[in-house]
């Protein structure tokens, strides 16, 4: 069974989010063995973005493996739709790594993550709270698997 990995930088503040992706991580595990790590959130000052920005990018690179293939999620990535995303999922699965997508925090991801990531993901062109980015790409996980499995959950 593939693994599939949310490697986050915190959770949502809202339990009520936090509650949304364990729920949709639960259902993708029906197809997947499945994991939510996290990394702590780094308090900033204004003027200090840089600094925070480099802390998360290093607790991250810290908990991503060597053999895993890296889907970093960033505003300037590629946009997909769920049956885009379904075919990547599809893809993916033919390699042996197992697959880790990477939520950054609210600056978003470090350069070095985004280097390290095989590829890059945008949810919207939209700005979006990180902890509400959790739980799209938590959906849409499960979405792509239910495409795949011909499930009528996508409509």
């Amino acid at each position: 069974m593939r693994h599939i990995r949310l490697l986050t930088v915190g959770k949502p503040r809202d339990a009520r989010m936090t509650g949304l992706v364990q729920e949709y991580l639960k259902r993708l595990a029906g197809g997947f063995s499945v994991t939510w790590d996290t990394v702590a959130e780094e308090p900033f000052k204004k003027g200090g973005e840089g600094q925070t920005i480099v802390r998360e990018q290093n607790r991250l690179m810290a908990r991503i493996y060597a053999p895993e293939f890296v889907v970093a999620l960033d505003m300037f990535g590629t946009a997909i739709d769920s049956p885009g995303l379904a075919q990547k999922l599809l893809e993916w699965q033919i390699a042996p790594s197992p697959m880790v997508f990477v939520v950054g925090g609210s600056l978003g991801l470090g350069d070095a993550v985004k280097r390290r990531a095989q590829w890059q993901w945008s949810l919207s062109p939209l700005t979006l709270p990180h902890g509400l980015a959790q739980v799209v790409v938590a959906e849409q996980l499960y979405r792509a698997w239910t495409i795949i499995q011909g499930h009528p959950y996508h409509k």
